[in-house]
């Protein structure tokens, strides 16, 4: 029923953007979803205040007031703030934007509306977008949107109303990302990938740091995963950061919705040169960094503390993430980064040096091989890093080779099914405690030894330890097995020549002999 509605609200926004480019377009369609979501809650609250003052059993009940009295307790903002819901000024609520949709000056009341929002919610300061009145839509569309998007929110239950404005809005997201293409791809990991990481860790309380936390995603699965296993979403607090000032407030945005509490830094801003979270040590990180980033490098980086295992090369990040990640997990953390496979193997420029010491310094605990195919933007081939400063299971990595588990959505598009994410997660907590649940299987995965690991110039490429599937022998002989091939390979070669003299046939009929 929601995929339903997910996919009719896109097609019909979609079908608004005329010529506006994807990039530009999705900031207004988010935006729109966000003030909605924030006056519904605004909405649902004061309804559920003005039934509470009216019962003489609540403690809240406001005696025999008038209706004004009713009218003006109402209007007190503590009610709100106590229950992380945002004030919204009365000119700049949703229905009065719906009523104004079919003006011509819509996109100019919008911005108004989000500038009133913001100075009365100092938490929403930077986050929100003014670029309405500006926007390079045809006449009418707009207002067409604004009315689109007054139909999600489903029912009086605010909570529920809220879940579904959550997923509309990731959906949206995920969509963007996909009619984008590559530049897209940059702030939104597949959801497929993001889940694998996070049934891993399975983070349940303390911190959960994203040093390039995208449009947030790894949080809102977190808070899936900590809700399906019975955990309460206040026992995680969330730490991002995000150089890319308008990703930085669709990742607040999205964060909002979800009524996470949240602290992405005072400000977008670099990770490796201008770290928001200095003194943070997180008991979970899940990152997926841009890959082989080339400019990443400052001077001001010489000797900095986060190199315990060598000074990543100029030239590629890939070795600065895992360093820095490294660096702000607690002695107990974990993490979990998706980097490019060149990172299990690449030798060059100290990479190797640092990928040793990190093997020998026994942080690295679970190395996985994904599929071609899973990313928006990307052709190239990823893998999956965990780390642990204290792993359960010393002395060994465990390997897992995933490349053959994907299935095909599209085209050009694979995921992980939620059976295959499973069996990953499975896999590692069994080798974890390190009982008898846990046995390697050929051509999935394997526990290895370090001394073996440093026999192969500690590569961590999955293949090269899992070894190979093994093939179920169907028992055929050998002889009988040619026998029937070479018979079938007879077959096709007389097949090709008659075609082979047909065609020549054919040609010489129009004159053409050779």
């Amino acid at each position: 029923m929601l995929d339903d509605i997910k996919k009719t609200l896109w097609a019909s926004a979609d079908k608004l953007r005329a010529n506006m480019d994807a990039a530009e377009y999705k900031h207004l369609v988010l935006g729109l979803i966000f003030v909605k979501y924030i006056s519904d809650a605004f909405v649902a609250r004061q309804a559920e205040l003005k039934t509470r003052l009216r019962d003489p059993a609540d403690e809240l009940f406001y005696g025999d007031a008038a209706d004004e009295d009713i009218a003006a307790e109402l209007e007190d903002r503590d009610y709100y703030t106590s229950e992380n819901v945002f004030w919204v000024p009365e000119g700049a609520r949703w229905e009065a934007l719906r009523a104004a949709a079919p003006q011509p000056d819509i996109g100019k009341r919008i911005d108004d509306a989000l500038s009133l929002i913001e100075a009365d919610n100092p938490k929403l300061k930077g986050i929100l977008d003014k670029r309405f009145a500006r926007a390079q839509l045809p006449d009418g569309k707009l207002g067409e949107l604004v009315n689109l998007i007054s139909t999600i929110g489903f029912g009086d239950d605010p909570s529920k109303a809220r879940d579904i404005l959550g997923q509309v809005y990731e959906y949206f997201l995920g969509m963007f990302a996909s009619a984008e293409g590559k530049r897209g791809g940059q702030f939104y990991t597949p959801a497929s990938i993001v889940k694998t990481l996070v049934a891993v860790l399975s983070p349940s309380k303390g911190q959960i740091y994203d040093p390039c936390c995208g449009s947030s995603g790894m949080f809102v699965q977190s808070e899936k995963f900590i809700e399906d296993h019975g955990g309460k979403l206040g026992d995680v607090s969330i730490y991002g950061q995000e150089a890319n000032p308008t990703t930085w407030r669709l990742a607040a945005m999205n964060l909002v919705i979800r009524g996470m509490d949240y602290n992405l830094g005072k400000e977008p801003a670099d990770t490796f040169t201008r770290n928001q979270h200095p003194d943070l040590r997180a008991d979970f990180c899940l990152a997926n960094p841009p890959f082989n980033i080339s400019d990443w490098w400052h001077a001001s980086l010489d000797g900095d503390a986060r190199w315990e295992y060598g000074t990543p090369p100029q030239g590629n990040a890939n070795y600065a993430w895992l360093q820095h990640i490294l660096h702000h997990l607690k002695p107990t953390g974990r993490a979990g980064i998706v980097l490019a496979n060149g990172s299990m193997s690449s030798s060059q420029n100290s990479e190797g040096q640092i990928r040793a010491a990190m093997v020998d310094a026994d942080v690295v605990e679970v190395m996985v091989a994904l599929p071609g195919q899973l990313f928006f933007n990307t052709q190239i081939p990823a893998c999956l890093w965990f780390l642990a400063k204290q792993k359960k299971r010393k002395g060994e990595v465990l390997f897992i080779d995933a490349r053959k588990q994907a299935t095909m959505i599209s085209r050009v598009q694979s995921e992980l099914t939620d059976e295959v994410i499973e069996r990953i997660s499975q896999t590692v907590a069994a080798w974890r405690t390190g009982g008898v649940d846990y046995q390697d299987v050929a051509g999935f995965c394997r526990s290895v030894p370090l001394a073996e690991i440093a026999q192969h110039g500690h590569v961590l490429t999955p293949g090269r330890y899992v070894g190979a599937e093994e093939v179920d022998d169907d028992d055929e002989a050998f002889a009988d097995k040619m026998q029937t091939l070479t018979a079938k390979l007879g077959e096709q070669m007389a097949k090709g020549a008659e075609l082979d003299a047909l065609i020549r046939k054919k040609l010489g009929g129009l004159g053409y002999e050779f």
